[in-house]
């Protein structure tokens, strides 16, 4: 599990493809202290395995799986990635819940300032649409963000100066791609809620007053 609070930005060293997946390796100095094999970290909010590691950096097998349903296949050498190691038992959560299983690639559609902060439009499939709400949490790019606004298929997020400054956010280019994940406690609701939908409800979907009849409102 992680947090979403992203701890260093790390460096692509390389990004090795072959036909069984490919092998990423970032230079990130902070990120690897204290760090073993088989440890686990998010880069972009995607959770990879260390399988080699030095002072300096690590590498980490990609599935295919995982080139399919990520950005991490689109990074070169010299680009920047969010990198969190994941929590330990104790911890304080700082962001939200994070599991690192990428459910969707959205894509950055605008941006405008506000004061100090920079408003970001992210596009994304209905499979993460359903479960952002406004003020509800959600993981881009592996960064615990809370949704400043939503229309059809988009959410928008409010970046405040410190989250620039410590991620790759806001120096990506409107079109680029982004990892995201929807809230996992919200797919818990629908999960728990479906067979009573399915059961007497078929066809109003989960309602304010399915919400409150079980508790959850």
């Amino acid at each position: 599990m992680f947090s979403g609070i992203v701890e260093a930005v790390g460096r692509v060293r390389s990004l090795r493809k072959g036909e069984g997946g490919a092998r990423l390796g970032v230079e990130a100095p902070s990120v690897v202290q204290g760090v073993r094999m088989g440890d686990s970290i998010a880069v972009n909010g995607a959770c990879v395995t260390v399988v080699a590691f030095g002072a300096s950096g690590f590498e980490a097998d990609l599935s295919p799986e995982t080139l399919r349903r990520t950005n991490l296949g689109a990074l070169g050498a010299g680009d920047g990635c969010n990198l969190e190691r994941a929590m330990a038992l104790g911890d304080r959560l700082g962001g939200h819940l994070v599991t690192g299983h990428v459910d969707a690639v959205g894509r950055l559609r605008g941006r405008r300032a506000e004061g100090d902060s920079i408003w970001l439009t992210v596009e994304a499939p209905e499979e993460v649409m359903r479960y952002v709400v406004l003020k509800g949490s959600v993981a881009v790019d592996g960064i615990s963000l809370t949704v400043a606004g939503v229309e059809e298929g988009a959410f928008s997020v409010a970046i405040i100066p410190h989250t620039s400054e410590r991620t790759t956010l806001t120096v990506k280019a409107d079109g680029a791609p982004v990892n995201l994940e929807a809230d996992l406690i919200g797919k818990y609701v629908e999960k728990l809620l479906a067979p009573h939908a399915q059961a007497g409800e078929a066809g109003r979907g989960i309602t304010l007053e399915t919400l409150k009849a079980h508790g959850y409102a």
